[in-house]
């Protein structure tokens, strides 16, 4: 996102209770807890970035079995 409304500010904010319930929960919170609330912010929205964008490039295609591709985790 570049030039976040205040919706979308707010809404990263927000985001930052579930980001850290799920790191907990994934035994992963410990190289995360000193992080700034920028770094913090800056990984949901490339979260959030990534999956609007993919949902906009799949509903610009079909796919001609009706389903989607396998697609490796790329890290």
């Amino acid at each position: 996102m570049i030039d976040k409304t205040a919706r979308e500010t707010q809404a990263i904010r927000d985001a930052r209770r579930d980001f850290a319930d799920a790191l907990t929960e994934l035994g992963l919170m410990a190289p995360f807890f000193n992080r700034s609330a920028d770094d913090i912010d800056r990984l949901i929205e490339a979260a959030v970035t990534g999956y609007i964008d993919s949902m906009r490039d799949q509903a610009a295609r079909r796919e001609r079995d009706g389903g989607l591709p396998e697609d490796p985790i790329p890290f």
